[in-house]
């Protein structure tokens, strides 16, 4: 059954609204107000980040948490840093995306068979949620994963990957011990009443990594290659195509 836009949209809402952490909501509200100097003039969104994409995707990425000069500024996930650059240029590159580069959310970007989403909807301090604030978000993930019924997820880096792997052991898609993060690693998750899907593990492109070479650009488009490839042998009759965007709450 194809995913309902209204439902993406209500989750959205949801999500937007959520005032389960109050250290991350201080914190959004904290960097919005004294924002940084490049960005003085903007109105930051500073609360929690919905969704983006498309919500019939067969493709779903899953990252960490918004930047705080980032997501916590434009209000769209990966928009507007680095990072964010380096995950759409990957996009565009296999198709999932229309333009290579993400600065606001009036930019004219737009999904193909792919939705974003993160473990924590909320910029931390230090990049660094709890694990209580993961456990809170938790919810959001699960009903993402309804929504979405994604064939391929890409996990960027180790806490989103564990956040996959916590809700598919909940819902008994998967059992312990489970796959240990590494960038390349795959799992593969077993519904009984839908196809296979295939986790595939990043390192995060944050600049940590893309700086001190730890992740290469190589590196990173061959996760997204081989979910091309995975997405490319289903059969025509599962096949989903379409595009959808979201604008900001």
């Amino acid at each position: 059954m194809a995913a309902s836009p209204s439902a993406w949209d209500a989750l959205n809402d949801r999500i937007v609204r959520c005032r389960r952490c109050p250290r991350l909501i201080e914190h959004c509200r904290h960097v919005g107000r004294i924002r940084r100097r490049a960005y003085r003039d903007e109105s930051y969104w500073a609360r929690p980040v919905p969704n983006f994409g498309d919500p019939r995707a067969r493709l779903l990425v899953v990252g960490l948490a918004p930047g705080a000069h980032g997501a916590n500024r434009t209000g769209r996930m990966f928009t507007g840093d680095r990072s964010g650059d380096w995950l759409y240029r990957a996009l565009h590159r296999f198709g999932f995306a229309n333009q290579p580069d993400a600065r606001a959310v009036d930019d004219g970007l737009r999904l193909f068979d792919c939705a974003i989403t993160a473990a924590c909807h909320c910029a931390p301090p230090s990049n660094r949620p709890t694990a209580e604030e993961l456990r809170n978000c938790a919810t959001w993930l699960a009903r993402t994963m309804q929504i979405v019924s994604p064939r391929v997820i890409v996990a960027l880096g180790q806490i989103a990957w564990n956040a996959v792997l916590r809700w598919a052991v909940e819902h008994d898609l998967a059992a312990p011990p489970l796959p240990r993060f590494a960038h390349g690693a795959r799992s593969i998750l077993r519904p009984a009443d839908r196809p296979d899907i295939t986790v595939l593990a990043s390192y995060h492109p944050s600049q940590q990594n893309t700086f001190t070479g730890r992740l290469t650009e190589k590196m990173f488009d061959e996760v997204f290659r081989r979910a091309r490839r995975l997405l490319e042998k289903e059969t025509p009759s599962r096949k989903r195509t379409g595009e959808y965007t979201t604008d900001r709450q």
